[in-house]
């Protein structure tokens, strides 16, 4: 797949939410129904923490491992943090469920308090934290990655050239590598970004399109180096 096509993908203009609007009255029944559904699971869930309910934690680990080990990854850069955090990030779910409300998604929930547990982790570390990381023209920065005979970012694949996009992914810099797995990977609303990451709307928007930016040269390079 080429580097046009990989961008085209990731960065049409419908994907940032531009240009588009539905009224409600425009919506099917079948789309209001399927909205109505998600609330009320949103709202079963958070019932489910406030009595503890050791099934629905069950549950939850089993839906969201996956998608939340990965994010770890890509925020970490290393497996073994990685790991940690996951399993810290469900203890805190354990521990203050009942301040998850229902209004947003439980994964938009869920993903926060992983980002805020990598923050402190990297505070405590004396590293520099998410939010202390430069993002504009200067030099980028990336996250350290361990060295390993094979990354773990090489098993998340989940794009087409996947393995292409996952390393021109590790050469952004950490916030725009964010913005780019929280919107194509999570399949997150900018809205929910904003949310997560606790920046306006106007800096996700902003972090996403320089990331998809500076992804198109690197990609070129690597399928340039693929190819011969």
């Amino acid at each position: 797949m080429k580097v046009s096509s990989v961008l085209k993908k990731l960065g049409r203009d419908s994907v940032f939410g531009e240009g588009i609007y539905v009224s409600e009255g425009e919506m099917s029944s079948a789309a209001i129904q399927l909205a109505e559904v998600a609330q009320a699971e949103n709202l079963a869930v958070a019932e489910g923490l406030r009595r503890h309910d050791p099934e629905l934690l069950d549950k939850l680990i089993l839906r969201y491992q996956h998608r939340l080990l990965r994010y770890l990854l890509y925020l970490t850069g290393n497996r073994e943090q990685a790991e940690d955090m996951f399993q810290e990030t469900w203890m805190r779910v354990l521990q203050r469920g009942a301040q998850y409300n229902g209004a947003a998604r439980f994964d938009t929930w869920l993903f926060t308090i992983a980002r805020n547990l990598v923050i402190d982790m990297r505070r405590k570390r004396q590293m520099a934290s998410l939010e202390n990381l430069t993002e504009s023209g200067g030099a980028e920065r990336t996250l350290d990655i361990a060295s390993t005979d094979k990354s773990p970012f090489e098993h998340l694949q989940t794009l087409e050239n996947g393995q292409l996009v996952t390393q021109a992914l590790l050469e952004l810099d950490p916030l725009h590598r964010e913005a780019i797995v929280l919107r194509f990977q999570e399949e997150m609303t900018l809205e929910e970004i904003s949310l997560v990451t606790m920046a306006p709307l106007s800096t996700v928007k902003s972090r996403l399109y320089r990331g998809l930016a500076a992804m198109r040269p690197r990609l070129a390079k690597m399928e340039e180096r693929s190819g011969q």
